[in-house]
């Protein structure tokens, strides 16, 4: 029987207050677990009390998990970072048996093989979502169906896309016609880059910045995030997203247990709040990224962003979903990217 979290009822099902622990959840600020209301059920079903700390880039936070053992017991991790947190030993393999919830997750995500690295589950698929483009609505009479669309020249410095080297990199991959996991000609991408320098008025850091130079009518067209963009038009900003014909870039985020964390059965326990379909339903309201939970997808009202643009199946067979970087491409693509912006 599912576990109904929102119910004070079923404290019972983790124990008494008396063995409440207190959890720490490294995140992102802002990302789904930190909700007050979503803390607040937890805690009234559970007893265990949840405590954040964040991080801004996934460099600092594996450089977080690597200073602070004992620290936290929850941790966001993208799939194309779990398999070096699982060789450096930041995190342990799930205990599935305590998580009810991933049996309503697709084989194909909860049998992903980075949040499986090491040939066990390190991450529980929680949310994927998309890095494409959206459009002021206001500047077209018709809607852009390719990536093609940075290079017109009718939109020339109304433009813009996030100040990120491996993004910038793998975006200008797919308009070549490129996988984004296996780039063969660097030098198509850097001449690609190039020719759209001009037509970039300027470069995004935060859904805020975007918001604002959408709103201002600063921009025609940028780059931006599914989830992101689903709030932004619930917002009543006048854009629209678009999964053009030549692709998009996708990421798949889990939910990791850190080796070194001491409360591990109410770390369990939080993770299964986190991917159960009550909690998404009413998270998804406010504008959540989409649930790699497939009841969670199917309780979404027919007009919901992620269900109705996201549960496409031809959108989802565009989607190229990041895989691993290494350090020496990482490398490449911040020096391509570094000299491109130099020579402007």
């Amino acid at each position: 029987m599912k576990k109904q979290f929102l119910m004070a009822t079923t404290i019972a099902v983790f124990g008494t207050a008396a063995a409440a622990d207190e959890i720490r959840v490294l995140n992102w600020q802002g990302y789904g677990t930190d909700l007050d209301w979503a803390v607040g059920a937890f805690a009234q079903a559970s007893g265990h009390t949840v405590v954040h700390e964040y991080f801004n880039s996934e460099q600092e936070m594996l450089t977080k998990l690597r200073t602070n053992p004992g620290a936290y017991d929850v941790v966001l991790i993208n799939a194309a970072f779990t398999p070096q947190a699982q060789e450096e030993g930041l995190i342990g393999p799930i205990d599935v048996t305590l998580i009810e919830n991933l049996s309503d997750v697709p084989p194909d995500i909860a049998g992903n093989p980075d949040l499986n690295a090491g040939g066990a589950l390190h991450g529980v698929p929680w949310t994927w979502g998309l890095t494409s483009f959206a459009v002021n609505t206001g500047e077209f009479d018709q809607t852009p169906d390719s990536i093609e669309v940075f290079w017109d020249k009718a939109h020339e410095g109304k433009v813009s896309i996030r100040d990120d080297a491996l993004e910038a990199v793998q975006f200008a991959a797919i308009a070549t016609g490129q996988d984004i996991n296996n780039i063969s000609d660097l030098d198509a991408v850097q001449a690609k880059l190039a020719e759209l320098m001009p037509q970039i008025k300027t470069y995004w850091g935060s859904e805020n910045d975007w918001n604002q130079f959408m709103a201002a009518g600063d921009l025609d067209v940028a780059t931006f995030w599914s989830g992101s963009a689903s709030r932004s038009m619930a917002a009543g900003l006048p854009v629209q997203f678009v999964v053009p014909k030549e692709g998009a870039i996708g990421w798949l985020d889990g939910l990791s247990i850190p080796t070194s964390s001491t409360k591990k059965e109410a770390a369990h326990q939080f993770i299964d709040w986190m991917i159960d379909p009550e909690f998404y339903v009413k998270w998804a309201a406010d504008g959540a990224p989409a649930s790699a939970n497939a009841k969670a997808a199917a309780a979404l009202p027919d007009e919901a962003f992620n269900k109705r643009i996201l549960g496409d199946p031809e959108v989802v067979a565009r989607v190229q979903f990041q895989r691993p970087v290494s350090e020496e491409n990482r490398k490449k693509y911040l020096e391509l990217w570094q000299g491109l912006k130099a020579a402007q």
